[in-house]
């Protein structure tokens, strides 16, 4: 992520949801992994996770795939927000370095930072509760037009 970035803004109340949240859409995965969304306004999105012990690799960490499920979603709705959720966003492609191992609670901060009007692209990094960056992370988005879900297909 850039030097220059400007921080996220704080949640209203840390820990909990986004006045906004109800525009983002239920992923079962992400509510069955207890992640929360606890800002996303003007390209930036929060996402906050409890690491539990079924979510952990054999070595004690975060498992890359809850890792890589945080780093998606908060990338995804910053993507949304960018827009004002009128659409809904699809991932292309995404790059991830793992830093260290995750622990504990977890905060992924997704950022929009360029596009147009079909792709943008996004970054997004990992905090623990130390503040220290745990994995980072590039996608690319392609908006659709809102349509029917694709579970069941």
């Amino acid at each position: 992520m850039s030097a220059n970035a400007d921080p996220p803004p704080e949640p209203a109340v840390p820990g909990e949801a986004s006045p906004h949240a109800g525009r983002a859409r239920h992923i079962p995965f992400l509510a069955m992994l207890g992640a929360r969304l606890t800002h996303e306004a003007d390209g930036v999105a929060v996402v906050q996770l409890d690491l539990r012990a079924d979510l952990l690799n054999n070595h004690g960490g975060g498992h890359g795939g809850v890792v890589m499920a945080l780093l998606d979603s908060a990338m995804a709705n910053a993507a949304l927000s960018k827009i004002d959720y009128s659409r809904e966003v699809m991932t292309i492609d995404l790059h991830i370095a793992f830093m260290r191992p995750a622990l504990g609670n977890l905060t992924a901060t997704g950022r929009a930072t360029g596009g147009g009007r079909t792709m943008c692209f996004c970054e997004a990094e990992i905090t623990d509760a130390a503040g220290r960056v745990t994995a980072k992370a590039m996608g690319t988005f392609r908006y659709r037009a809102p349509g029917p879900s694709l579970a069941g297909e």
